[in-house]
C-alpha cells in the first residue's frame, strides 16, 4: 500500500493532486490524502486501486464546457469537459467537493466522469449544471458524429458499479447520466434550474440508477413541477426510487420522454416515497 499526502503549502509529498496521481504505478494500491484547500486542476486517473480522501474542506474545481473550442474539432464535446476522470478497477472518493464552474451557456460540463469498474463516493459533493455526473460506460452507438469523442470512447463497454453514500449532487439538465449501475443512499439531489435529474442508458440486464432515502431539493429559482426525475437517454434506461422525498419542483409525472429515438422505452419505479405538502402523485 502506497500512502501519499498532498498539501498546497509544501508540507506533504506533493503540492497538487495531479502530481500525486502521476507518481503512482498502475498496479500499486494507493491512498492519497489531500489537505484542506481549493485545488484548481483537472484530474485524470487510470490507476488500478485508488483512494482519494480529503481532510477538512477540499474543493477541486475547473471550468470546461462542451461547447468550448480547444483544437481542430468544432467543440470540446461532453466527454472532454470533466473536472475529474477515473478509470481502473476500484476507486474510493471521500470528503471531496468536485465542481465544474463553466457557465451554462458553454454547454455540457461534467464534474465527475467514472469508468472504473467499482467506485464508492462517501460524503462527496458534485456541482455543475448540465451532465454533472457521468457513470460509464457509454451507450453502444452515438447519435451525432464525434458525440462520444474523448477518453475511453473506443473501449469495450464494461459495466461500472457506483455506490454514492451521503453527499450532494447538484445540476439542472440530465445531471446524472450514463449506462452504469449506481445506488445513491441518503444523498441530496438538488436541481438548480428547470430540467431533468437523470438520463439513464442502462445496459441490458443492468439495474440502472437506484435512489434510496434520498431527498430531491431545488434552488430558489426552480418553479414547482418544472423538473422530471428521469428521461431515458437510450431504450431500457431504468430508475428506481425507494423511500425518497420529492420537493415541489418535481413534476407529478416523474418521468419524461427523450425526443425521438427511444422515447417511451425507459422505466421509473417508485415505492414508499413521500412528496411535498399539497402535492399528489398518482400510483404513489
Amino acid at each position: 500500500m502506497l500512502n501519499l499526502r498532498v498539501d498546497q503549502h509544501g508540507s506533504g509529498d506533493y503540492c497538487t493532486i495531479t502530481e500525486a496521481l502521476e507518481a503512482i504505478p498502475y498496479e500499486c494500491e494507493a491512498i492519497v490524502t489531500v489537505n484542506e484547500g481549493v485545488y484548481r486542476e483537472r484530474l485524470f486517473s487510470d490507476k488500478r486501486a485508488l483512494t482519494i480522501r480529503g481532510e477538512g474542506e477540499v474543493v477541486i474545481i475547473a471550468a470546461a464546457g462542451g461547447h468550448d473550442t480547444i483544437d481542430a474539432k468544432k467543440k470540446r464535446g461532453t466527454f472532454r469537459s470533466f473536472t475529474a476522470f477515473f478509470s481502473g478497477e476500484a476507486v474510493t472518493l471521500e470528503n471531496l467537493t468536485i465542481i465544474n464552474e463553466a457557465d451554462p451557456s458553454r454547454g455540457q460540463a461534467i464534474a465527475l466522469s467514472l469508468y472504473s469498474h467499482q467506485c464508492h463516493c462517501i460524503d462527496v459533493t458534485l456541482k455543475s449544471h448540465q451532465d454533472t455526473l457521468f457513470i460509464g460506460p457509454l451507450p453502444e452507438k452515438e447519435r451525432e458524429t464525434d458525440g462520444f469523442y474523448g477518453p475511453r470512447h473506443l473501449q469495450p463497454r464494461r459495466l461500472t458499479e457506483l455506490l454514492f453514500s451521503g453527499g450532494l449532487i447538484e445540476g439542472s439538465i440530465d445531471f446524472i447520466f450514463g449506462s452504469g449501475d449506481a445506488r445513491f443512499v441518503s444523498t441530496e439531489i438538488r436541481s438548480v434550474d428547470t430540467g431533468w435529474v437523470c438520463a439513464p442508458s442502462t445496459m441490458a440486464g443492468g439495474q440502472g440508477f437506484v435512489f434510496e432515502r434520498c431527498v430531491f431539493t431545488q434552488g430558489e429559482r426552480v418553479e414547482p413541477g418544472s423538473v422530471f426525475v428521469m428521461r431515458p437517454w437510450r431504450a431500457g434506461g431504468r430508475v428506481e426510487c425507494i423511500a425518497c422525498h420529492f420537493g415541489r419542483h418535481i413534476n407529478a409525472a416523474l418521468r419524461d420522454d427523450w425526443p425521438g429515438e427511444g422515447a417511451g422505452e425507459g422505466t421509473l419505479e417508485h415505492r414508499q416515497c413521500s412528496v411535498a405538502p399539497g402535492r399528489e402523485f398518482s400510483k404513489m
